[in-house]
């Protein structure tokens, strides 16, 4: 029964980033814009990144996709924000071991994205889970190209 109840939680809170997703929209100013599809599915993200200082300022998402692919967007932008680029990374890594179904010692840097582990148990939604993750690797690998680049 217990897991029953835990299991809708992690429903609700998936349902409400989905319902309201948060720094959803496009951003002036942005230093990176990332945009990745999953043809599988039809899930489409435009990753907005605001770097300064190796530290993501600001991030916002747009595009449209399955309720996973949305919700996990929503959930990234929160887990993200204000962090390091490494930590970034970090968070990053520890995103794609949880939905792969490995253990992570420290999901509390995951913020509400580790209500996504259950995903695991179901392959063919980890590339919509892993969208908006895969974009953000990606903005951040080309800032630190460009700093290489400028010095």
């Amino acid at each position: 029964m217990a897991l029953s109840r835990l299991d809708n939680l992690y429903r609700q809170v998936i349902l409400d980033h989905t319902a309201h997703p948060h720094n959803k929209g496009t951003l002036d100013g942005a230093t990176s814009q990332i945009e990745l599809n999953n043809p599988t599915c039809g899930d489409v993200i435009q990753l907005h990144l605001q770097i300064k200082d190796n530290i993501i300022e600001e991030v916002r998402f747009d595009g449209h996709g399955c309720s996973i692919s949305m919700a996990s967007a929503s959930m990234m932008t929160e887990a993200i924000k204000g962090k390091t680029e490494k930590e970034a990374i970090e968070v990053i890594a520890a995103f794609l071991e949880l939905v792969q179904g490995e253990d992570v010692p420290n999901k509390r840097i995951l913020g509400d994205a580790q209500m996504l582990s259950g995903v695991a148990k179901f392959p063919a939604r980890i590339k919509c889970a892993t969208l908006a993750w895969k974009a953000l690797e990606r903005g951040i690998l080309e800032e630190h190209q460009k700093d290489q680049t400028s010095k």
